[in-house]
């Protein structure tokens, strides 16, 4: 069928077409394109970034990969001759799409911030001898990515991957990791999916966890470097995301058709970049799927405090000294409001003074970090939010109250001497130390 449409495609468009310019021609060709962009494989598409106007001046973006492992690469998009920047860890979520669905989330952020992002491989391209990703690789993936970074960084999630940056920053917390960051922002995840449900949480309640390595769960065909294996394909997921949605899709696609027809090469245009977006899929390695199946829709094990990562449990209320800014869409049918705010409870000792909370009203899940909401109204409180905390980060701590007899003698005694050394300035974190290792376990 996709053959004989991209026959029919190169036919209607042929110098050697006699009726080209004819109604029918129209026809043809639209209905012949419908077919071969409805049947054909997508591939990832690249981030497109080149330039960014800030204040009516272009500046050039420069990206890079700074650091490579198994099942993901480190981007990092800077204006080319900025300073000093605050720096942004935005995690994508690993869930069926590529990094590059956040292309409108990066162009915003970097007009004012150093960007760093996920960009999570295809488990399809990753060959069995890399080892198999579970969840807590990926919590060990975000604690060497913000250390990689350096301290002083603001880690940013969208949706699915707030459940391991909490875990990874409650970890460090714990650790009183000099590399823990500034604050965390957290856009629609699913922090606590008992809070309103969506119909993703009722469909991974309604089946078992059997139901779901019986019925999704394949081996990655010979043809790719990942022969053998196991994986949740990407296809299936995108077979997900749209039948939630399938009116919108269908009338999607016949307005499509029908711009088509009329020659609007505008919208045509506009569709075809949204969908070569939103039909590339990448596969997940199984137990990586499964893994968070369980434990984050079915059991729920952050908000009941039951959640281990690699053998340790997970204490949010480890977190003093972090900020934290939860964002939610009013609309969202996927992790809907509440789920992400409940990070709030969790993160019991962190202060009121260092919290915030959006919701935007007649928002859906995608506009929170695409799109005109995203632009107008949540990347303008982000930005906000990061000056205020990247301000206290820097703020000297003060001296505790209970200082001991001999601590005040020894300053005292360094106060009265003729050529004391200057002190150096109080810093809101103590100067990092050598990293531990935290390359993730594999298992074959």
């Amino acid at each position: 069928m996709r053959f004989a449409a991209q026959m029919g495609m190169t036919w209607a468009q042929s110098d050697g077409n006699p009726w080209k310019s004819t109604p029918p021609n129209d026809l043809l060709l639209a209905a012949s394109e419908m077919t071969v962009r409805l049947t054909q494989d997508y591939p990832k598409q690249p981030f497109g970034i080149h330039s960014v106007v800030v204040d009516g001046h272009t500046h050039a973006i420069e990206e890079t990969v700074v650091r490579e492992k198994p099942f993901c690469q480190l981007r990092r998009f800077t204006k080319i001759g900025a300073r000093d920047e605050p720096r942004i860890l935005l995690v994508a979520p690993l869930s069926g799409h590529h990094a590059t669905l956040l292309r409108d989330t990066v162009r915003s952020l970097v007009q004012h911030h150093e960007v760093f992002i996920t960009d999570w491989r295809d488990a399809r391209l990753v060959p069995l001898s890399e080892g198999i990703f579970h969840l807590y690789d990926y919590v060990a993936y975000v604690r060497d990515f913000l250390r990689h970074i350096g301290p002083g960084v603001f880690v940013m999630s969208v949706c699915q991957p707030t459940v391991p940056v909490l875990c990874a920053v409650s970890l460090m917390a714990e650790d009183d990791d000099p590399y823990r960051p500034v604050a965390m922002i957290m856009m629609g995840g699913p922090i606590d999916t008992r809070v309103n449900p969506s119909s993703v949480n009722d469909y991974a309640t309604k089946h078992s966890l059997d139901w779901f390595e019986r019925h999704v769960i394949a081996q990655v065909p010979a043809k790719y470097p990942g022969h053998g294996r196991r994986v949740y394909p990407g296809f299936l997921q995108h077979y997900g995301f749209v039948a939630m949605n399938p009116g919108h899709h269908a009338k999607s696609h016949w307005q499509f058709f029908l711009d088509l027809c009329r020659g609007d090469g505008a919208s045509t245009e506009a569709h075809r970049r949204f969908y070569d977006e939103y039909n590339s899929v990448l596969d997940l390695d199984a137990a990586y799927y499964l893994e968070t199946v369980q434990q984050v829709f079915q059991e729920q094990r952050l908000p009941r405090g039951i959640m281990d990562v690699d053998g340790r449990r997970v204490r949010p209320e480890a977190i003093r000294d972090v900020g934290l800014l939860t964002i939610e869409g009013g609309a969202d049918d996927i992790s809907c409001p509440g789920q992400t705010q409940a990070a709030h409870r969790l993160c019991a000792n962190i202060p009121e003074s260092e919290r915030g909370h959006l919701l935007v009203p007649d928002c859906g899940h995608y506009g929170i970090f695409s799109g005109s909401k995203w632009r107008n109204i949540v990347y303008p409180r982000i930005r906000e939010f990061v000056a205020t905390q990247r301000t206290r980060a820097e703020q000297p701590k003060p001296r505790a109250a209970n200082q001991s007899a001999a601590e005040a003698g020894e300053a005292a005694r360094g106060a009265n001497m003729t050529k004391a050394a200057p002190l150096a300035p109080n810093r809101a974190r103590s100067a990092p130390r050598k990293p531990r290792s935290v390359w993730p376990r594999t298992a074959s």
